[in-house]
């Protein structure tokens, strides 16, 4: 009962709970591609700290995938700024790779980007929702790679 001196709904906590989690994230992400001047390896370093942060706390990604999901707040644009900054962080690392020509110069950055960030929260829902008998992070190497062979000019 107390918390709810703080916050009016449910929905309202976990909103929330999205946005700071999800800033933190987009910080934590930032900081561990600053120092990689080669887009390609930043790509690389996005889809594994993404899936260690999902499997480092299981219960606050099943909160993030899939209860937060259920609030119709949640798709009505109470997230649609954190997501923004994230999607923004990985866009970044593709014009730069277009600049460097390590990726197309065709590529339509913004389709990339939902399309790598689509792979990546698909398979962190199926294991937050599955028995979580395989370790997420495995996966890292081939969604990564999977991706880069289709947005480099000659594959990885």
């Amino acid at each position: 009962g107390t918390i709810y001196l703080y916050f009016r709904t449910k929905d309202e906590i976990l909103v929330t709970l999205f946005r700071e989690k999800m800033a933190e994230w987009v910080a934590l992400v930032r900081e561990a591609i600053a120092g990689e001047p080669d887009s390609l390896a930043k790509i690389r370093k996005i889809v594994a700290l993404h899936f260690r942060m999902i499997e480092g706390n299981p219960a606050l990604a099943e909160v993030l995938q899939v209860e937060l999901r259920q609030g119709h707040k949640f798709f009505r644009g109470a997230s649609a700024q954190e997501v923004s900054a994230y999607f923004d962080v990985i866009a970044d690392v593709l014009e730069d790779g277009v600049l460097a020509g390590q990726i197309r110069k065709e590529l339509p950055v913004k389709v990339a980007t939902k399309v790598l960030f689509g792979a990546m929260d698909q398979l962190a829902t199926s294991w937050v929702l599955g028995k979580r008998e395989h370790c997420l992070s495995d996966a890292a190497e081939p969604v990564a790679t999977i991706f880069l062979k289709g947005v480099c000019p000659d594959g990885v």
